[in-house]
């Protein structure tokens, strides 16, 4: 990256350190809840506008019938338009967006950018057990655009052990935010999913950014932001919930990142499949071994 480009890159991010993160999204959850169809009709044609969004995918192509601006932002997909690779050895990818990094866990350490890593026990709240489990095995960091698809679906067949909702910052996720803003998934507010499958542990690290209003999961509705700010686990172990690959798993109110962690020695990622690589919900991302 050329010096000046990063020198100004750097430049972007300074306010964002005593900019007023969380009273921003709350607003922007505000505005976006909003019913008045003069105004979701406007958020939503000017959105569309900025962002290019293709409406051919969803379920509800005409904008002019979601409720709200959040309901557009949160919208189902047409049935078929993204099939789940249906070999039971395959891992899906979650969502529609892009890979920032995928590659191995180094001990307990995890790449961001160039110049910027952070490690396991950072990203999981601290969580020494969960560190273990995860040394030496695989990550993948992808990224949601703002004109994405921004549900999230399960990679692969798992039961649900526990979901841990980390308070935080609200940095962006984008490219200028992960390349000057150290450990700034491990800062960030999130959602840590813990799962049990056939081959090991996964876990499904949902990553709030700036103006995510808040973050769902399908057993337990909205999440985030929390309420006190303080951290929270919830057990899972004796309320049996499964879901299949490919099942909805949750949804961001606005966009930002997932992080899949694997056990070592579990699976593998696909060869074809680099940082930078556009993916979508239900293709191939890696392989049980």
């Amino acid at each position: 990256m050329a010096p000046l480009a990063e020198f100004l890159d750097r430049l972007k991010i300074l306010p964002l350190y005593v900019f007023p993160q969380h009273g921003l999204s709350r607003l922007v959850a505000w505005a976006a809840r909003r019913r008045r169809r003069s105004w979701k009709d406007l958020l939503i044609s000017l959105f569309m506008r900025i962002y290019r969004v293709d409406m051919s995918s969803a379920r509800e192509p005409d904008y002019h019938n979601f409720e709200n601006f959040n309901a557009f932002f949160t919208r189902e997909l047409r049935p078929g338009v993204r099939p789940v690779n249906d070999d039971p050895l395959i891992i899906v990818c979650p969502v529609d967006g892009g890979i920032s990094r995928i590659g191995n866990i180094v001990d307990t350490d995890m790449i961001q950018a160039k110049g910027h890593a952070f490690t396991l026990s950072e990203l999981l709240a601290g969580d020494k057990d969960l560190s273990e489990c995860f040394r030496d095995g695989r990550f993948a960091t992808l990224y949601l655009s703002p004109r994405d698809y921004h549900r999230i679906h399960m990679p692969a067949d798992g039961r649900l052990l526990r979901m841990t909702c980390v308070p935080g910052r609200l940095f962006p996720v984008n490219r200028p935010s992960t390349r000057n803003i150290a450990r700034l998934f491990a800062r960030n507010e999130r959602i840590i999913n813990i799962f049990t499958t056939g081959y090991g542990m996964m876990a499904v690290v949902m990553v709030g950014a700036l103006c995510v209003g808040s973050m769902d999961t399908v057993w337990a509705g909205t999440v985030t932001p929390p309420v006190p700010r303080t951290l929270r686990t919830w057990d899972y172990r004796e309320d049996l919930i499964s879901l299949k690959k490919g099942d909805e798993l949750g949804r961001f109110n606005m966009g930002s990142s997932v992080i899949l962690l694997f056990e070592a020695g579990s699976m593998e990622w696909l060869v074809e499949l680099t940082n930078g690589s556009p993916v979508v919900m239900g293709q191939g991302l890696g392989r049980w071994i």
